[in-house]
């Protein structure tokens, strides 16, 4: 009889003595465990793999053949039973090729997987044994499927490999020093840890410029863990000495300069040797809206401030403002007017005043609105052109420029905010204006512009003589600080988006003013500071820049947009954060170059993350509806690959976690 063939009978004799004990009959052991041993035997015989080779005592298993359906860089390993858990997924692993000596390195990204000796896993006698209670346990050995990252060279470096490591070639365990060393996912600002590893530290350096001001996105359902991960990324950012700005709407960060009491955070930082610690008091402000409250009053470091109108373009106003294009004609036509009656009552630019003049006509009103403007006086300017249009054309015109009643053509039933204008010779100012504007009618539309402006002047949130003080910029980019804008008692969506939209030009002004500075030193040859590294955080970034919302507010997200281009090249990085991220438009995506990524389970958002975010392996993406809560697939640059993290508890106090 053949050699195979005795084999396989070998084995039915052994199936034959397997159910037989399965059905209560005696069971001879010895005889069992010599055919057993034969079968073993034979098979190594046959050519088949070797569980385990003499000549490479720290192997954990070899190499497989090829079947027809094998892909490109992916690597089936087969381990013996002793070494079944020693290659847990997400591990390294190095590939010694038998017998042309080339080294690779791989990562386990299927598996561990257990399989029978000699059987079908849902074999007839395996299924008797497991339904009737057997203890029976036939030989069984370990399969994992390992992605090739690539062929070790001199030095430790990958370069791409242009050949397969052979059949039945040694592989090895990485010890989790080598493996931080390929893997390069350390950094002083720390995540958590490599899923795969003992104690393998992922984290991102705070000082490389390839990283933070190349902007990241935090994306995950709710529960998944985002807050966690913020929490711990502000905080080590800040200790780095990065400014932080966090934009809060929910309040839930105001807390972090108490260390947390959570008892399942607390065990968790026990078990990684870390410590419940907040951030300095010295080093934490929280802001808030003048005339709004905050999530957390006692916090002993709080701030108040307003918005200045004067910074908000008028184009991002009318869109925050949903205007309808009769109602932006209108609005627009009023900016004019105002900015003449500023010149006129010696606001702005004042006449004396050449660097005024040269910063009037360089202003661009795309990016920022007038200075000096109060929403008040633009109220005026709407509520005279309302009252001129409800005259009628003729009344409304008065009697020509020039006549000796011109200063009854300003509408008798309007009466102004600003106090400029109250007396005769302000009202005949708006009154020439006016006339000269010839403003377009229906009072309608107007009455529309003023109702939105008196929206906006009702929340009583921006800058006016002798109230709260608007915010210092120069405050929020100070190194090691952590400057929660706390947006909790905001009210609505608009407001928010309006402070969102102040701070990061407030911010980005400060960042190119210290980079012009210190670019204009070192053309001197003296020695000077580098600007400061910023990192600004959005929460809930779907309400502010939701797809939706783009459409309808272009000149908004285009403001967004060339801050984030200027910012990585001035130190200012952009974080987006959101348990919406299919709200998020294409383009937002596109301006970031790092992720992480908590559970996600709609399948069109991790299709469309698929081609956003590059080199994540497809058991990773198989991973991500199903992570547990602390666990995220990370992408950084600086990695060597993405890496699926076990994401460290927050040390400092969060107000709304489970």
């Amino acid at each position: 009889m053949p050699e195979s063939n005795g084999a396989l009978a070998r084995q039915q004799q052994l199936a034959d003595d397997i159910a037989r004990g399965a059905h209560g009959e005696p069971h001879k052991d010895d005889s069992a465990l010599a055919r057993q041993q034969q079968l073993a035997d034979d098979i190594a015989r046959a050519g088949g793999p070797k569980l385990a080779n003499p000549d490479d005592a720290d192997s954990v298993g070899v190499t497989m053949f090829d079947l027809p359906g094998s892909n490109d860089l992916t690597i089936t390993v087969l381990l013996g039973r002793e070494h079944l858990q020693r290659a847990p997924s997400q591990s390294l692993v190095r590939i010694e090729s038998r017998n042309d000596k080339r080294k690779y390195l791989g990562v386990v990204t299927a598996g561990p997987f257990a399989e029978p000796d000699g059987l079908r896993a849902d074999s007839d006698i395996l299924k008797a044994v497991a339904t009737h209670r057997g203890d029976y346990l036939p030989p069984f050995h370990g399969r994992v499927q390992v992605t090739i990252l690539g062929e070790e060279v001199k030095g430790g470096e990958l370069t791409p490999p242009r050949l397969r490591p052979l059949p039945n070639s040694p592989v090895f365990v990485l010890k989790d020093d080598e493996a931080a060393k390929v893997l390069k996912c350390g950094g002083d600002v720390r995540l958590g840890l490599a899923v795969g590893h003992e104690q393998v530290e992922v984290g991102a350096p705070a000082k490389a410029k390839s990283v933070f001001p190349r902007h990241t996105a935090i994306l995950g359902t709710t529960g998944g863990g985002k807050s966690t991960t913020v929490s711990g990324l502000v905080s080590r950012a800040r200790a780095a000495g990065m400014a932080v700005i966090l934009l809060d709407v929910e309040g839930e960060y105001t807390a972090m300069h108490e260390p947390t009491d959570h008892k399942g955070m607390q065990e968790g930082l026990r078990a990684r040797n870390l410590t419940p610690e907040g951030v300095p008091v010295k080093d934490m402000t929280v802001y808030h809206l003048v005339g709004r409250g905050t999530a957390n009053p006692g916090h002993p470091n709080r701030k108040e401030f307003s918005l200045q109108f004067a910074r908000l373009s008028p184009y991002a106003v009318m869109e925050i403002l949903d205007l309808s294009d009769a109602q932006q004609e209108r609005f627009l036509k009023a900016f004019d007017i105002t900015k003449e009656m500023m010149r006129d009552l010696n606001i702005f630019p004042t006449r004396d005043s050449g660097e005024q003049q040269r910063m009037a006509l360089e202003n661009d009103e795309f990016e920022r609105g007038y200075p000096r403007m109060m929403l008040s006086l633009l109220m005026d300017v709407v509520g005279a052109c309302l009252a001129r249009s409800e005259k009628g054309p003729k009344e409304g015109r008065g009697k020509g420029k020039g006549s000796d009643d011109e200063e009854e053509a300003a509408p008798s039933a309007f009466e102004p905010q600003t106090p400029a204008l109250r007396d005769s010779e302000g009202k005949g100012k708006l009154a020439k204006r006016l006339n000269a504007a010839n403003p377009p009618g229906n009072a309608i539309s107007w009455r529309a512009v003023l109702g939105r402006l008196a929206r906006l002047n009702r929340m009583k949130v921006f800058h006016n003589e002798g109230g709260k003080p608007p915010m210092t910029y120069t405050n929020l980019v100070r190194p090691g600080s952590l400057s929660v804008i706390d947006l909790s008692d905001s009210g609505f969506s608009e407001l928010n988006n309006l402070v969102i939209a102040d701070i990061l030009r407030g911010v980005q002004d400060v960042q190119d003013d210290s980079y012009s500075a210190y670019e204009s030193v070192k053309a001197k040859g003296d020695t000077a500071a580098e600007p400061p590294r910023v990192l600004i955080v959005v929460e809930e970034a779907h309400e502010f820049l939701s797809e939706e919302r783009i459409a309808r507010t272009p000149v908004l997200f285009e403001q967004v947009a060339k801050i984030a281009k200027r910012g990585r090249k001035r130190w200012l990085g952009l974080c987006f954060v959101t348990q919406l991220p299919s709200h998020l438009p294409k383009q937002v995506l596109g301006l970031c170059n790092s992720f992480i990524l908590h559970k996600l389970q709609d399948p069109q958002v991790v299709t469309l993350l698929k081609r956003t975010v590059g080199g994540v392996d497809e058991g990773l993406w198989d991973r991500l509806p199903n992570l547990a809560p602390g666990q995220a697939v990370v992408s950084f640059p600086h990695f060597a690959r993405p890496l699926l993290v076990s994401i460290d508890p927050s040390q400092a106090k969060l107000r709304m976690t489970d």
